[in-house]
């Protein structure tokens, strides 16, 4: 009976111990970069262009796709140049909101409606404000490009953007 539970007493000690073992070979964890100053990839290029036809500026464009690349954004970055921006892409049109939580340049953020439509645009957003920047009606597709930029081009709500993966 002694043997008995002894036996058990180890079964119940190595039991516990084993199930609180931090298994670090099962446990999966995605690292997500931080504090990085992180480099322009030309993924696409894309055309703002007015409802007449004409274009107003042809840029060179990241996209944003997936759900790491859409809370990242632009953050981390310490400059852009004038002929680039970065391309949000959603499944649908939906109310957007962002913020520039460690983005360290003011961009101009364009929301687009899903025929691609401008319908809300907000101008030089302030770098490192966690305020929300909304859309001011749903929206499928966000255009940032450098603070300023939007008002120099003249670019207005109902102007478009056509764009084209190169990658």
């Amino acid at each position: 009976m002694k043997r008995q539970n002894l036996l058990l007493g180890f079964v119940l000690a190595a039991s516990i111990l084993v199930s609180c073992k931090d298994n670090r070979e099962t446990r999966t964890v995605e690292k997500i970069k931080t504090e990085e100053s992180y480099e322009f990839t030309k993924e696409g290029e894309l055309s703002l262009i007015k409802p007449d036809g004409d274009t107003i500026q042809s840029l060179d464009i990241e996209f944003a796709e997936s759900p790491y690349e859409q809370e990242t954004g632009l953050m981390y970055r310490e400059t852009m140049e004038d002929n680039q921006g970065m391309l949000f892409i959603y499944k649908n049109e939906a109310p957007r909101s962002f913020y520039m939580k460690n983005t360290y340049i003011p961009l101009d953020i364009i929301f687009y409606d899903t025929d691609s439509t401008a319908v809300s645009i907000t101008n030089k957003a302030e770098p490192k404000n966690e305020t929300s920047i909304p859309s001011e009606v749903p929206a499928q597709y966000i255009l940032e490009i450098n603070g300023g930029l939007a008002e120099e081009w003249n670019i207005e709500k109902g102007d478009k953007i056509y764009f084209k993966k190169t990658q």
